[in-house]
């Protein structure tokens, strides 16, 4: 196994947006702040797309305007055609991601195209940051299953995934995006989608925790070879246009158990830890994740001098 895995923080934008209420530009922004001070360096900072459909998202631009650019750090943001491209360019991300649905009645019901349209999108966001200088990644979500199609079948998502690796992206992830999953699957799908892809592009891995099956999921895909795993603060988070689709991974849970394992993630536990408690005061209700309430376990100490 690796010893070393890549943490994509995902609460300012995948968290917050399940939120019922709207937290204030300043609290996000010092909620991106906290977590680069943490040694995270990817972070899902927002969404550009229809403010009525997610209006926890509507300032996106005034989030990227008010945050300090660090060298090193990955500013992502999330965009689902052209215009949300744009947006996100002219804002200053360096580093944006898109999601298609393997699930055709999902995709509709989530962008109001089809997977087919939504592929053809891509690959027309692809080329345009490739042009601009910008990284790009996709995710195909509902990997694991879909809350109005069922069981999505390893083909399906395999084929999704090779159509979307014709654009060259940096990165493809696999996203439970309804927690569903379970260890075996996710071995078995990994392995198909990275046979199917070029060697070249890189496997990023997005759980939900939503049946409890999330961190065993994690392991079960750095185990498989993924080199990234999506986790979020606290474990908020889900999809607001799935039902029942709550809870992200908490990262402060996931980083514990890699760096029990031996598996370095550059983070400072406590310092997630903190920001847990940060945002759980912020949003005026106790967060999902565990080690919130746990908090750290202590290293042992060294046995004294003889």
């Amino acid at each position: 196994m690796m010893r070393s895995v890549e943490i994509v923080e995902v609460g300012p934008r995948d968290g917050l947006q399940s939120e019922p209420g709207v937290l204030p530009t300043a609290a996000k922004i010092e909620f991106i702040e906290r977590l680069i001070a943490a040694g995270v360096r990817r972070v899902e900072v927002t969404s550009f797309v229809n403010p009525k459909r997610v209006p926890q998202m509507a300032d996106a631009e005034q989030v990227l305007a008010g945050l300090e650019r660090r060298e090193g750090v990955h500013y992502v943001g999330l965009v689902l055609n052209r215009k949300g491209l744009d947006r996100a360019l002219a804002a200053g991300c360096n580093e944006v991601g898109m999601a298609v649905v393997a699930s055709d009645t999902f995709n509709r019901r989530n962008q109001g195209v089809g997977t087919d349209e939504s592929i053809d999108a891509w690959l027309e966001i692809a080329k345009a940051a490739r042009e601009a200088g910008v990284r790009a990644q996709v995710t195909v979500s509902a990997a694991f299953g879909c809350p109005f199609e069922g069981e999505m079948p390893v083909a399906r998502v395999v084929d999704v995934a090779r159509r979307c690796a014709e654009a060259g992206p940096f990165e493809i992830a696999l996203a439970d995006t309804i927690g569903v999953g379970v260890p075996a699957q996710v071995t078995e799908l990994v392995t198909a989608v990275r046979a199917a892809i070029p060697a070249t592009t890189r496997l990023r891995a997005h759980f939900h925790n939503t049946r409890n099956t999330g961190l065993a999921n994690a392991y079960a895909a750095v185990q498989a070879g993924v080199t990234t795993l999506d986790a979020s603060a606290g474990g908020i988070g889900g999809c607001p246009f799935a039902p029942a689709a709550t809870g992200n991974i908490p990262t402060e849970d996931l980083v514990y158990m890699l760096g029990r394992s031996g598996i370095e993630t550059g983070i400072d536990l406590d310092a997630l830890i903190a920001t847990g408690k940060w945002l759980q005061e912020t949003l005026g209700r106790p967060v999902p994740g565990m080690l919130v309430k746990a908090g750290n376990f202590p290293r042992l100490m060294a046995p004294p001098a003889a």
